[in-house]
Order: C-alpha cells, then sequence, then structure tokens
C-alpha cells in the first residue's frame, strides 16, 4: 500500500472509528466481538487472565505512523486514533510507540529538534504535541503507552548537512561518526551517553507513560567492508585492561544499567523493557547460549542481554523472535525455550517479539505459524505475553493470519501482568451499586473506593462463588476500561443476555488487582 493510499485509508476509516471509541469511552461499551467469541482459546483449556498484548508502532521511514510526512496535526491525530481503536478491536492492552527514532523528537524537546518524519523537514514543529496526544488516545481505551527511543542513531543518511543547524550532533561534531551509509553517536564517549539519556529521560519524567522501550539498535549492525569507526575512542577512554569488543559491551552495559536506575529513581512505576535481537549466543559459541547458528547480538552489536537480565537492569526483556518453527539457523521454539530458561528465577518479564511483517510478505507461508507460536508460549510459564511488529501488518494483513491469531487466541480481553519488582498496591474493591438489563444488553453502575484506581476490569461469571477461580480465567473476563474519575463509573456489555453474575475488579497502575465486588445478577 502506497503512502497515498494509507492516508486515504485513514481518512475514510477513523472518523467513524473516533466516534466509535467515543461511545465506548463514555458509556464503557466494547467491540461486539469482545462478547461474541464465546470459543475456548486453542490448547488452553483454562486461558489466563494475565497477557501482556502489544504491537510495535514504527515512526522511522513512516513505517507506520504517520502515514506519510507533512500531514496536518488533525490527521496525525485521527491516523493514531485509528491504531489505537485497531490495537482494541484485536484484543490488546499496549501498544510501543517509536518517539525518538534518529536523535529527534516528536515531543517539545530541550535537547533535540522535531522530529523530521512528522513534517518533512527536521526541526519544524507539528503544531500540537504528539506524545501527549498519544499517551491521552491509549489512555481513552485503556491501552498502556510505552515510549519506545533508539538511544544512538542520529540520521539515516552519512551526511551531517541533511540536519538541522544546531542539534548536538553539529555542534559536537567529535561526538558522532559514520557507517554503513548512517550517522550514530558514539557510544563509548561517556558525555554522548549523558546526554542520550538526558535526551531521552526528558520525555519519561515529563509525560505519563507506562514503560520506556529500546529496541535492538546499540552499536550499528555489521556492514561487510567496514569497521566501526572507534579506534581513537577506545584509547582514549579505555584502561587497556579489556578488548575493544569488551569495551564495547560494558558502554551498551552502562547505558541500560544507568536508565534503569534512573527512571525508578523518578518514577518507579514506569517499566524499562528492551527488544534486543532474538539470538544473546550460539551454543557453539558459548555453553550457555541457545542451540541455534544464527548472528549473536552479543559481538554483532555489542548487547549482553542475558547480562541485563540476570543483574535485573531491566523489567522486562522482548527478544526479537523472528524465525518459524523449524528454521534450520533459528527454530523458534528452540529460542522461545531458551529465553523462557533465561528469565527464570529472575524478575524479568519476558514477552516474545513476533515477526508480524514475515506472515504478510510469504516468509511464513503457513497463516496459522503465529497462532502456532502462542499455542507454544501459553505454555511456557515464564512467558507473559507476544509484542507484534508491526502495526502495519497487523492492519494489512490478506493472508488471515491475524484473523487466525484472534480466534485461537485472542477472543477474549486480558490484563497486563504484573511485575513483582515494580512497586504498586491494589486499590480497594469496587462498590458494585446495579446491574441492570437494557436494551443494550447489560448496564452495570459501580464507584470506586478510594481515587488510587487507574482503571476497572468487568467480569461475568457463572456463579455468586466463583469469583476467586473466576478471575484467573480470561474467558470470563468481559473488558476493561479506564477509571473516570473518583466518582460513579459506567459500562454497557453490549449484546448481553443479563444471563450470569457480574463483578468489578480495580487496579492501579502496575496492575495489582483490588478484591472483586460483591457479585449480582442482572435485573429488570
Amino acid at each position: 500500500m502506497s503512502a497515498v493510499d494509507r492516508r486515504s485509508f485513514f481518512r475514510l476509516s477513523s472518523g467513524a472509528a473516533v466516534s466509535t471509541a467515543a461511545f465506548a469511552v463514555s458509556l464503557g461499551s466494547v467491540p461486539a466481538w469482545a462478547d461474541s467469541r464465546a470459543g475456548e482459546e486453542q490448547g488452553d483449556p483454562h486461558p489466563s487472565a494475565r497477557q501482556f498484548r502489544a504491537m510495535w508502532i514504527s515512526l522511522v521511514e513512516n513505517i507506520d505512523w504517520p502515514s506519510e510526512p507533512g500531514l496536518d496535526a488533525e490527521a496525525q491525530q485521527e491516523e493514531f486514533e485509528a491504531w489505537m481503536d485497531l490495537a482494541r478491536e484485536l484484543g490488546l492492552n499496549a501498544v510501543i510507540s517509536q518517539v525518538r527514532p534518529t536523535a529527534d523528537a516528536i515531543w517539545p524537546s530541550p535537547h533535540e529538534p522535531w522530529s523530521y518524519y512528522l513534517t518533512g523537514e527536521q526541526g519544524l514543529d507539528p503544531g500540537y504535541d504528539p506524545l501527549a496526544s498519544q499517551v491521552e488516545a491509549a489512555h481513552a481505551r485503556n491501552l498502556e503507552y510505552h515510549a519506545w527511543f533508539n538511544p544512538y542513531r542520529v540520521a539515516m543518511t552519512d551526511d551531517p548537512s541533511t540536519l538541522v543547524e544546531d542539534p548536538p550532533a553539529r555542534v559536537h561534531p567529535e561526538w558522532v561518526f559514520a557507517y554503513g551509509g548512517q550517522l550514530y553517536y558514539d557510544p563509548g564517549i561517556p558525555e554522548v551517553r549523558a546526554f542520550v539519556q538526558e535526551a531521552m529521560l526528558d520525555a519519561v519524567f515529563r509525560y505519563d507513560v507506562d514503560g520506556a522501550h529500546f529496541d535492538d539498535y546499540f552499536y550499528p549492525y555489521p556492514v561487510e567492508g567496514e569497521e566501526i569507526p572507534d579506534e581513537e575512542t577506545f584509547a582514549e577512554h579505555s584502561d587497556g585492561s579489556e578488548s575493544i569488543e569488551d569495551w564495547r559491551r560494558e558502554n551498551v552495559n552502562l547505558l541500560v544499567k544507568e536508565m534503569h536506575e534512573r527512571i525508578h529513581e523518578q518514577k518507579p512505576w514506569v517499566r524499562f523493557g528492551i527488544s534486543p535481537f532474538g539470538i544473546w549466543r550460539n551454543a557453539s559459541s558459548d555453553p550457555e547460549g541457545s542451540d541455534t547458528s544464527g548472528s549473536e547480538s552479543y559481538d554483532m552489536i555489542s548487547a549482553d542481554s542475558l547480562t541485563w537480565v540476570r543483574q535485573g537492569w531491566v523489567d522486562y526483556i522482548n527478544p526479537q523472535v523472528y524465525w518459524e518453527f523449524g528454521n534450520a539457523a533459528a527454530d523458534y521454539e528452540t529460542l522461545a525455550r531458551w529465553w523462557a530458561d533465561a528469565v527464570e528465577g529472575t524478575d524479568v518479564a519476558l514477552y516474545v517479539g513476533e515477526a508480524a511483517y514475515k506472515a504478510i510478505d510469504g516468509t511464513f507461508p503457513d497463516p496459522g505459524e503465529l497462532g502456532d507460536h502462542l499455542d507454544l508460549t501459553a505454555q511456557l510459564e515464564q512467558v507473559d505475553g507476544n509484542v507484534y511488529f508491526s502495526a502495519v501488518s497487523l492492519r494489512d494483513d490478506t493472508t488471515g493470519f491475524v484473523e487466525d491469531l484472534v480466534e485461537r487466541h485472542y477472543a477474549h480481553p486480558a490484563l497486563v501482568p504484573v511485575i513483582d519488582s515494580i512497586p504498586g498496591q491494589a486499590p480497594k474493591e469496587p462498590n458494585l451499586i446495579s446491574v441492570q438489563r437494557s436494551g443494550d444488553g447489560v448496564l452495570l453502575r459501580w464507584t470506586g473506593r478510594g481515587s488510587e484506581a487507574t482503571s476497572y476490569a468487568i467480569w461475568r461469571l457463572p456463579s455468586e462463588q466463583a469469583r476467586e477461580k473466576g478471575l484467573a480465567d480470561r474467558r470470563n473476563l468481559v473488558a476493561t476500561v479506564r477509571a473516570d474519575g473518583p466518582g460513579l463509573q459506567e459500562f454497557v456489555h453490549e449484546g448481553a443476555d443479563g444471563s450470569g453474575w457480574y463483578a468489578v475488579t480495580a487496579y492501579d497502575r502496575t496492575w495489582r488487582q483490588s478484591d472483586p465486588s460483591a457479585a449480582q445478577e442482572a435485573r429488570g
């Protein structure tokens, strides 16, 4: 689909989607599929109510959003709201949105220029605050918002003259090197590491994000015939006790460790996660590695992801396991099980990155491949969810893999899992005031007890006594909704026949769950 076609798609579809979302937020209604897909998830007789489900939304080169640079503020907001509506429709509960792809920003940063991908001109104000708008749009639909940063990439070209006149990369040319046709900050310079942290933390500290997220780009991926030009940096900043390869890994380790510490010093509830390349090391290189034969991030991009997990420098790890079952170099099951073993005994949550784009470009010839992946990860206790690259692949599927995935695994909503190392406190149980049949279905009214609830979940249970067991099974979960202040809350369970017992639970922003309200049958 061309950029023009994508823009037309959004302009035609997002108006209706936004009006539906406004109704959903005000009344608490949900898409029709939330009640119509009553089938049991395949291969999982007791599907967990906790499962992280997200999609990446890429800004770089306008892969996902906005569909092209230069759209006006209204069109950009409509497009993003359409993505949020798609996330809800597919049963997701989080989005990971790129906010700093090339030493730039989608918020009024005091450190870096506005992104070229917004307006078509780096440094040009888009006329609104996209980051604030995105957070608001996600939270209105009770989706978590994780801000996605690329730490060291400066430009997708190696020509500094393409940048605005006064970004740090031009003010400090000694901070930057060219490699593989692109510009990068040098991770070995301590001042660079301190600066990129300040640039990224500005967004984390100023905005109500739920997570801060790095992708797999640290040192650049190798380019044949080129060497990373950091020998002088190594000579100046290394004590000579280690190889340049170990020194590079330590530079990345310091960035990860320091970011984790600084985020939690000011916002302990914000989760810091990284999505590394799916292979840490092969067993042929290290006995602790996986039984694979692909490229190794440990050597290739100086990313020692296993150390980040073991040291607890990340709250979640989201490896890009972008291969299929039976792949000769990197079998999906082999890697999923390796990562499950890697997080075992740690406080780090594991979300598996899924290559949705390979389902639509023909790499995965079986439209059931991704659904089969979830058949496996649902059986691995250490896996807390899955993330899909990228949003446009979920929207533009023509192979049927999305329909297959949703019908098999996302037939019911799910709650974001709790990460025990993130501090939080469950709210008090809600007070369910009434459950009444109406022309639209069943109308619930309740109030929270106190002001600490961020969101609520609505459950339909088979009996009044089924609360404890029933709250562990997502087949009983009707929907989650954002708290609308401390007062009266309302929700319409559309199309429901009024059978069963309803209960409501409350959540803080770390997804700790209150005791359930008293259960009620529908009246009227």
